[in-house]
C-alpha cells in the first residue's frame, strides 16, 4: 500500500497526471454524490416525476452543450498558451455558448408538440422562461471546469462540485414535500446559479491575473483567427459527440414512458460517468500537449497507461456488480438497466484508446482528422442505434456503443500507435531491424 501511495505522490509532482488525477477525482465525487441525489429522487418522488426530471436535465444539458462542448478542445488547447488573451477568450467563450444555448432552447420550446408528452411540463411563459435560463446557466457552468483545467488549475474542479452536489442534495430533499412536480429540476438549476458566482470570482480574480504573469510575456498569444479555424475543424466533431451523449437520451425520452427512461436514464448515467474517467486524463493530455509539444508522445502513453489502469477494475465492477448497484434503487431498474449498464461500461475500453488519439490531434491543432473520427464515430452510433432499437429497446444504445466504438478503436488504432511510438524529438522511435535503421 505504501509503493501505491509513493507512486501516487510522485505522480502529482507531474501536471500530467496532477490535472488527470483531479479531474478523474471530480468524476468520482459527482458520481459518488450523484447516485445520493437520484437516490433520494426515487424515495421522495414518483417514477413518473422521476423520468421527468432525467428528462428535463437532458434537454437543459443538450441544448448547453451545442457550443459549450465544442469549446472544451479549444479552451484546453489555447489557454495555457493565451497569455493576456485569456480574460478575452474565457469571455468570449462562456458568451458564445450561453447565447447559442438560448437560441436553441427558444426554438425547442416553440416545437414543443413535437417532443412528446414528457416535455409538456415546460408549456407555459414561467417554465419555458425558466428552462432557457437554465440552458445558459448550464453553458457557463459546463466551461467553469475546463477553463480551470486549461489554467492547470484543476485542483479546484473538484472542490467545486462537492459544494454543488451537497447543495443540490439538500435543496432537492427540501422541495420534496413543497414541489412535488418540478422539484427534481428546480433542485438542480438553482445551486448551479448559485455555483457561478464564486467559481468565476476565482478565475477572474486569482487564477488569470496570475496565469497571465506566468506566462512568457514574449509568447505570442494565439490570435482569433487561429482559434477559428480550430473550432471550424473541431466543432464539427464535438456537434457529433454531442448527438451520442445527449441527443440520444433524448430521442429516446420521445419514445418510452416517464417511469421506462427513468430507469433507463439511471443506467445510462452510471456507464457515462465510467466515460468520463476515461476522458479526464485525456483533457489533461490535451493541456500539457499545447504546452510541451516535443513531449506529446511519452505523455500520451503515460495517459493511456493511467486511464487502463484506473477504469479496468471499474468496469469489471460494473459488469459483475451491475444488478446489484442498480438494485440499490429499487428491483425494476436492476431488471431493465442491467444489460445497457454493462454493455456501456465495456464500451469505455475501445473509448480510452480512441480519446487519447483525439487529445493527441487536439494538441497538434489536427481539426480535420479530428472531425473525420468524430463524425465517423457519432455515424455509426446513431445507426446502429436506430437498427438496434426495434429488437432490443433501450438496450441498442448499449449495443450501439459497443459495436461503433470498438469499430472505430481498431480503424485509428495503426495511427494512434505511430503517435505512441514517437520520441520527445519527434522523430519515430526506429527499431533495430528496422528500414529507418542506420
Amino acid at each position: 500500500m505504501s509503493k501505491v501511495w509513493n507512486r501516487v505522490l510522485v505522480d502529482l509532482r507531474n501536471p500530467l497526471f496532477r490535472q488527470g488525477y483531479s479531474l478523474m477525482a471530480n468524476t468520482v465525487i459527482t458520481g459518488v454524490l450523484g447516485m445520493g441525489y437520484w437516490l433520494l429522487a426515487a424515495h421522495y418522488y414518483t417514477p413518473e416525476e422521476f423520468g421527468r426530471g432525467q428528462a428535463v436535465i437532458t434537454a437543459m444539458r443538450l441544448f448547453a452543450s451545442l457550443t459549450a462542448l465544442g469549446f472544451v478542445g479549444a479552451l484546453a488547447r489555447f489557454l495555457p498558451l493565451a497569455g493576456r488573451r485569456t480574460p478575452e477568450l474565457i469571455l468570449r467563450g462562456y458568451g458564445l455558448a450561453a447565447a447559442t444555448g438560448g437560441v436553441a432552447a427558444v426554438g425547442f420550446l416553440l416545437t414543443l408538440p413535437l417532443w412528446g408528452e414528457t416535455y409538456s411540463v415546460l408549456a407555459g411563459f414561467g417554465p419555458g422562461l425558466f428552462f432557457v435560463a437554465s440552458v445558459v446557466v448550464w453553458a457557463v457552468f459546463t466551461l467553469q471546469d475546463v477553463v480551470l483545467t486549461g489554467l492547470r488549475r484543476a485542483t479546484f474542479v473538484p472542490l467545486n462540485n462537492l459544494v454543488f452536489g451537497v447543495v443540490k442534495m439538500g435543496l432537492l430533499f427540501a422541495l420534496a414535500g413543497a414541489l412535488p412536480e418540478g422539484g427534481i429540476f428546480t433542485s438542480w438549476v438553482i445551486p448551479t446559479a448559485l455555483a457561478l458566482i464564486p467559481v468565476n470570482w476565482l478565475i477572474f480574480g486569482l487564477v488569470v491575473p496570475r496565469h497571465v504573469r506566468q506566462v512568457d510575456a514574449a509568447a505570442q498569444p494565439p490570435r482569433l483567427r487561429e482559434v477559428g479555424r480550430f473550432l471550424a475543424g473541431d466543432f464539427p466533431g464535438t456537434l457529433s459527440i454531442l448527438a451520442i451523449v445527449y441527443l440520444v437520451p433524448v430521442v429516446i425520452a420521445t419514445q418510452v414512458g416517464e417511469a421506462t427512461f427513468g430507469r433507463f436514464s439511471m443506467a445510462f448515467t452510471l456507464a457515462s460517468m465510467i466515460e468520463l474517467l476515461a476522458m479526464n486524463m485525456a483533457v489533461s493530455l490535451t493541456v500539457e500537449g499545447s504546452i510541451e509539444r516535443a513531449k506529446l508522445a511519452v505523455n500520451a502513453r503515460n495517459a493511456l497507461r493511467r486511464a487502463l489502469l484506473v477504469v479496468t477494475p471499474i468496469i469489471a465492477v460494473a459488469i459483475v456488480g451491475g444488478p446489484l448497484i442498480l438494485h440499490i434503487f429499487g428491483s425494476d431498474f436492476a431488471d431493465e438497466g442491467s444489460t445497457l449498464l454493462r454493455l456501456m461500461s465495456l464500451a469505455v475500453l475501445p473509448r480510452v484508446l480512441i480519446e487519447v488519439y483525439l487529445s493527441t490531434l487536439r494538441a497538434q491543432s489536427k481539426a480535420r482528422t479530428l472531425a473525420t473520427v468524430q463524425v465517423g464515430l457519432a455515424v455509426l452510433v446513431l445507426i446502429s442505434v436506430a437498427a438496434l432499437f426495434p429488437l432490443a429497446g433501450v438496450n441498442a444504445v448499449g449495443y450501439g456503443l459497443l459495436f461503433s466504438e470498438l469499430l472505430m478503436a481498431l480503424l485509428i488504432f495503426g495511427n494512434l500507435r505511430k503517435t505512441l511510438r514517437y520520441r520527445e524529438t519527434g522523430k519515430p522511435t526506429v527499431t533495430q531491424g528496422s528500414s529507418g535503421a542506420a
